[in-house]
């Protein structure tokens, strides 16, 4: 952190050990911290690829380069898009459109109108004749279609109306071009090669409904087969493949992966009658059964072929109040169907897994998809930045390393215009930015929330010539007021516990000593918006008054648990926890590996991991004993031998907070032992259950 750091002890020396780490954690603006990336630096990687909200993923390959169109719903710029040459690190390097160009307030948030949870959705992107085609649905709008011959753009728009969505698109070998859409009863047209609609005569019922299929379809012709991958939401998620020979069918219809969550549960939904209400209405959150799948499961995506062969998905799951993130898995190619997971436990996948095989990308270093972090001293907004609908452009500017927002009327921060926003990043992190307050005026209200159903913020109100900072939480309609110095500058703080479906706010007079304001605050995620959270940067005027101008600057966002280099506890001896019973695992005499009392801290429950690279480690006792498993690997079957050469060889599943599953490298399933039967621990289980306790999931401590 270098002069920084001596800045801060030299002002901080009378203050307690304490808090001077406290102040140490506050970011410096010389460098980034670290950001989520699922590469793991080892050879492996770890799901999910981003810890942030990235929707309905669709997968392309052209030549080396791997790209992926995702939804943006109701933000500007629309339609993102990111590339990778090894289909685990990647970088945003488009999106197809600026804002919406329909003469309709409702894209702009103007009078009342609004469009969140619509707009952009579920797009398609294809490679044909020379140039990108990225098509998508727009809600009242019918079919649109982006064009252009470089990725980085600029790209060309086709209003090709209709009523196709949810669509995938196939450019096939005898110069056709096919839309698949539908839900349940799904759909096959022809689009005209100019892009200027659909041929509507060409309309064909290829799945019949009531045969299981959902929506969210990805089309792909490979070795003279017509393969749809789709996804069905009842009663909960799940992904399946259909097949023909035949474009127009019929298909034979198998089910690819369920169940796969990685062992997360779903995140309470929020309960309102109605969109957008006004502060104040009643708003609930569901219940959450945390032992259900619900779509919590892997869903929704593409599958794609490697350079080498290899087969992949890239996959969505609801990822608690992050949203939906996208996963990658192997496909392992059984009896002509494209299966999720491995050998030995197909319709399953990996959370950590070795990265694909791809001659030429064995130097890339691991980085994260987005700079998240903004100065604001360059001309434009980075890439990750998008505005809530369209903005007024002629209420903002970028001047002065500052980035200045006029306040527009609005009644509440979901009606605020111009507000700026980009996805939160879990699973913990902490967002801070400076508002400067002289140019505000009377009514105004400007300051970092959270744009979710309930929203949630905490700025400063400008009441006659007073100051107040306020924190308010829409789910409680909790109003908290704090009086404040009357000066230019303070400092605001978001801070998100996401895997944990919470968050709250703190601010700084100083920018070193942060007070928090309320207590936490629960999250969900909701099907208004359609999104998960997302900070946002705002300014709005609740006097219905044309305000004054706020000014933002030093965007900084902390990832506490980024850094996952420490997770594996290589060379430690460690007790294993069973999380399901509480229980730490014992290596019997007998020769078999049981449970124990909670309290029993002997030898025989001490273990030490050997590192056989890439995150690859066999499990020794501390009585020099190894694990291996015998047979087919059913209770009774993991055993100790003091032979080191037969020890089994495991892949370590990173869960954070010292959780882990323990996966063979040689049988593709885990380690485990039933909560209720008594049996002995067996290698025959298949992944996680959403609340990890039904036996493969652990906890260890280390042993001094």
């Amino acid at each position: 952190m270098g002069l920084y750091f001596f800045y801060l002890i030299y002002m901080n020396m009378k203050k307690t050990f304490l808090s001077l780490l406290f102040t140490l954690s506050v970011p410096c603006l010389a460098q980034s911290p670290a950001s989520w990336t699922a590469d793991n630096g080892n050879g492996t990687f770890t799901n999910p690829l981003f810890y942030e909200e990235f929707s309905d993923p669709d997968i392309l390959r052209v030549g080396d380069d791997y790209y992926l169109a995702g939804t943006t719903m109701h933000s500007v710029p629309g339609l993102v898009i990111l590339h990778s040459r090894d289909l685990v690190n990647w970088e945003n390097i488009s999106y197809c459109f600026d804002r919406f160009n329909f003469q309709d307030d409702a894209f702009s948030l103007k009078n009342k109108k609004e469009i969140y949870g619509e707009g952009i959705w579920a797009p398609c992107i294809r490679y044909a004749n020379g140039q990108f085609y990225v098509y998508s649905n727009v809600n009242g709008k019918g079919l649109q279609c982006w064009t252009s011959k470089d990725i980085r753009g600029p790209w060309k728009h086709h209003n090709m109306e209709g009523r196709i969505y949810d669509l995938s698109v196939l450019f096939d070998d005898d110069g056709k071009i096919y839309a698949i859409h539908g839900y349940g009863e799904v759909h096959c047209t022809e689009l005209k090669p100019d892009m200027s609609g659909p041929i509507e005569e060409t309309d064909r019922i290829i799945i019949p409904q009531g045969s299981a299929v959902g929506e969210g379809h990805h089309i792909y012709k490979i070795d003279g087969m017509y393969y749809l991958i789709s996804t069905d939401y009842k009663p909960n998620g799940r992904t399946l493949c259909s097949r023909s020979k035949s474009i127009w069918g019929p298909y034979e219809t198998c089910v690819i992966t369920a169940d796969e969550t990685f062992g997360y549960h779903a995140a309470p939904l929020t309960q309102i009658k109605g969109r957008i209400q006004p502060d104040g209405f009643p708003v609930s959150l569901g219940g959450q059964d945390k032992d259900a799948t619900a779509c919590t499961n892997i869903h929704q995506g593409g599958i794609v072929q490697t350079q080498t062969g290899e087969w992949y998905a890239l996959l969505m799951m609801d990822f608690h109040s992050i949203g939906r993130t996208v996963t990658l898995a192997p496909v392992t190619w059984k009896d002509g169907w494209p299966m999720l997971g491995l050998e030995g436990n197909l319709g399953r996948a990996p959370r950590t897994w070795f990265k694909p095989n791809i001659p030429g990308t064995e130097n890339i270093k691991p980085h994260a998809p987005y700079q998240r972090n903004e100065d604001f001293n360059g001309k434009q907004l980075g890439r990750i930045w998008q505005w809530n609908h369209n903005p007024e452009d002629a209420n903002w500017r970028i001047k002065g390393g500052r980035l200045h927002l006029k306040a527009m009327p609005a009644e509440q921060l979901m009606w605020s215009r111009n507000s700026l926003t980009q996805r939160v990043i879990g699973p913990t992190s902490n967002t801070t930015v400076e508002l400067y307050t002289s140019r505000l005026k009377d009514g105004d209200v400007a300051g970092l929330g959270n744009i979710n159903v309930p929203c949630s913020w905490i700025g400063v109100v400008k009441q006659q010539k007073k100051h107040i900072l306020r924190c308010f939480q829409q789910l409680t309609n909790d109003t908290i007021d704090v009086q404040i110095p009357q000066q230019a500058r303070i400092w605001l703080r978001l801070e998100g516990d996401f895997d944990n479906n919470r968050t709250r706010y703190a601010y700084s007079l100083n920018g070193v000593d942060y007070q928090i304001v309320g207590d936490w605050m629960p999250l969900s995620y909701q099907l208004i918006t359609f999104q998960g959270s997302r900070t946002a940067l705002f300014a709005f005027n609740h006097k219905g008054l044309e305000g004054g101008t706020a000014q933002f600057d030093n965007f900084q966002v902390d990832e506490q648990k980024a850094d996952r280099s420490g997770n594996i506890p290589y060379g430690k001896t460690i007790r294993i926890i069973n999380l399901a019973t509480n229980k730490p695992m014992c290596a019997l005499p007998h020769g078999l590996m049981y449970d124990t009392h909670a309290g029993d801290r002997g030898e025989l429950t001490r273990f030490r991991l050997i590192d056989r690279g890439n995150g690859k480690v066999a499990l020794q006792c501390a009585d020099g004993r190894y694990v291996f498993v015998s047979g087919l690997g059913i209770a009774g079957d993991v055993r100790l031998t003091n032979n080191a050469e037969l020890a089994e060889e495991f892949l370590w599943q990173d869960y954070l907070e010292h959780e882990f599953m323990l996966m063979s490298t040689r049988t593709h399933t885990y380690i485990g032992k039933s909560p209720t039967t008594g049996s002995p621990y067996g290698m025959d289980y298949k992944g996680a259950d959403p609340n990890r306790r039904n036996g493969a999931v652990f906890r260890w401590e280390e042993v001094q």
